[in-house]
């Protein structure tokens, strides 16, 4: 899979998703509350939002005492995220499947990233560059499509492969064939516990309740099967 292509299609997504992003239902009243939910008291941390897209949990994160250092794929995303955040937090253009070279060892205390991880085919270099980053006992926060939603949306028939996808989102304004990667439960830990973390707690979210209003068919479908699924794990030393 081309990563130009993942950069492309976020360039042309990122002023309408922007736009859209504080109140679309699967971000703002799915993934957002319940990813965000796994860190605890913020306030005073130090916090890496590794693909950080337009910045909207960068600007959540700032605004409960955080501090802030963000990065993603798309210089249009940043160019957002930049513009929500005023001048506060630090934003910068980088591939989260390449080494962290501007961040220097033990030097965060959480990283999140929010549905992302996805985009890369082998865990291990991001993972071990997030354990790098990472203070002693820090924590990484995680949110990703949930493994056994999507064996059933794409049809997978080879449920143990780390295999390439796509689909079209339609949610934006515009058709865009977005690809990525599916894998399996058994690919989704076990690269962290390889790679020096203890998973803490594993959340198949629900949508709070603001959801229900904006999309009911969702709602009631997210409510009775995961399509994301939330991991906190913890650095060992």
């Amino acid at each position: 899979m081309s990563k130009e292509k993942i950069k492309q299609t976020y360039d042309v997504l990122a002023e309408r998703y922007n736009a859209l992003i504080d109140h679309k239902p699967h971000n703002a009243y799915y993934d957002r509350p319940n990813t965000l939910g796994l860190i605890t008291a913020p306030k005073g941390k130090k916090i890496l939002d590794a693909a950080c897209g337009p910045g909207k949990y960068a600007e959540i994160l700032l605004s409960e005492g955080a501090e802030v250092v963000g990065f993603d794929i798309s210089p249009e995303m940043i160019k957002h995220a930049k513009a929500r955040n005023k001048g506060e937090g630090s934003f910068f253009v980088h591939d989260l499947e390449k080494p962290f070279d501007l961040l220097k060892d033990n030097s965060f205390d959480v990283i999140v990233c929010a549905l992302a991880m996805h985009y890369i085919e082998d865990w291990n270099q991001t993972l071990q560059e997030f354990y790098r980053v990472l203070r002693p006992h820090g924590t990484l926060v995680i949110s990703i499509e949930h493994p056994f939603f999507e064996y059933n949306y794409y049809k997978s028939t080879h449920y143990f492969d780390v295999e390439p996808v796509s689909c079209t989102w339609n949610g934006f304004g515009m058709p865009v064939e977005v690809h990525s990667y599916r894998r399996s439960l058994q690919e989704c830990i076990n690269p962290l516990t390889r790679n020096g973390f203890l998973i803490d707690t594993i959340l198949e979210p629900k949508p709070v309740a603001a959801f229900e209003a904006l999309d009911p068919k969702h709602f009631k479908e997210l409510n009775a099967f995961p399509a994301f699924m939330c991991i906190r794990a913890i650095k060992k030393i």
